[in-house]
């Protein structure tokens, strides 16, 4: 199967851009975000294909841990050796480059200084983007897997198994099975895939062991959820997965009577946000970027954001005095008049 007819001239084109610009490299650093999830750890392991294709050697960075279980299992399937940015020296890479993720946007490990030689993501373009060498940003498809795929075809490579599952994996991940933001690429990337993937291990890192502690986290979640009209927040304190804010909200946003939700837990020196939305007609991702600013970063798309701001101190009252002057811009944002919060559970104390 050929990308689509619409797609193939314009993938066409950047493959070739891109594989000028990997002409007479010897090796690419490739960064994602500061804890990847599933698309960005399939899109850099399909850049990854991409360069060795062109004999170039790559080494992956992360800014932190990986927490989420299945998260975990995808890098264990593919074999990855993520690194982080004090084990490498970006200088001694003939080319730096960021997949799913832009440079300046607080969620990855890029340092000051360093200029990245392309960037391709599928979130809004960032200022600091605009300069880079090469770009690919279509904020219009659902993942950045989706862009990897038709790069992969347009190539002419089949897929081995274990990258066509990531990616396929990357798909159904950053768009909840094709039903959030999916577009007709990312359906079209999926049905090609899904003739190359194994299924059986594609279930089985989806549905993997959760440890214990997961399941003590989620009790304090549900218990501090508190309810303000059609929104929900709580606060997890202190964790050490950094996944865990992004999965509350997953869950909470469910809520047969809520419209949105923000889940907020404190990360080493770092208070990290999340928020899912179900309102269609608001904009999580730029309601995230106000939340945040001008004390931190964020962003994301129209139902799912996220953001982080450094913490002056790990005082309690320190993160208290954030906490309570993100959830109040968070009230008015919303326009939710009434301040007095109730328990989302009735037997939560």
């Amino acid at each position: 199967m050929q990308p689509r007819a619409d797609g193939l001239e314009k993938t066409q084109a950047k493959l070739k851009k891109l594989l000028e610009l990997f002409d007479r490299k010897a090796n690419l650093l490739i960064f994602m975000q500061d804890h990847p999830d599933p698309d960005a750890v399939a899109s850099a392991a399909a850049l990854r294909r991409l360069a060795n294709s062109a004999n170039l050697t790559c080494s992956m960075v992360c800014g932190g841990m990986v927490g989420r279980a299945e998260n975990r299992a995808l890098i264990d399937y593919l074999g990855l050796n993520l690194r982080t940015i004090d084990e490498v020296a970006p200088a001694a890479f003939d080319l730096v480059g960021l997949v799913d993720t832009q440079p300046q946007t607080g969620n990855n490990p890029l340092p000051p200084g360093v200029e990245p030689h392309l960037v391709i993501d599928h979130h809004p373009i960032h200022k600091a983007t605009r300069g880079v060498d090469f770009t690919d940003i279509r904020s219009g498809y659902g993942a950045t897997a989706t862009i990897m795929c038709e790069y992969i075809q347009a190539a002419g490579i089949a897929p081995e198994i274990p990258l066509a599952t990531a990616l396929l994996y990357g798909i159904r991940s950053d768009t909840q099975d094709l039903g959030r933001q999916a577009r007709k690429p990312d359906f079209d990337a999926h049905y090609f895939l899904y003739h190359y993937a194994n299924l059986k291990m594609l279930a089985q890192i989806q549905h993997g062991p959760l440890r214990h502690d997961y399941y003590q986290l989620l009790f304090n979640a549900l218990r501090h959820a508190r309810r303000l009209d059609h929104a929900v927040f709580t606060h997890l304190g202190r964790v050490e997965n950094p996944d865990m804010p992004g999965e509350i909200a997953d869950l909470l946003v469910r809520h047969e009577d809520v419209q949105w939700c923000l889940c907020t837990g404190v990360v080493r020196d770092s208070l990290l946000l999340s928020l899912r939305a179900r309102d269609v007609n608001r904009d999580a991702g730029a309601l995230m970027h106000h939340l945040v600013a001008p004390r931190g970063t964020g962003g994301g798309h129209n139902r799912l954001a996220g953001g982080q701001i450094q913490l002056p101190s790990a005082s309690a009252e320190a993160i208290a005095e954030i906490e309570n002057w993100v959830y109040a811009r968070f009230r008015a944002a919303l326009h939710i008049r009434h301040k007095r919060s109730r328990t989302l559970l009735k037997d939560a104390q």
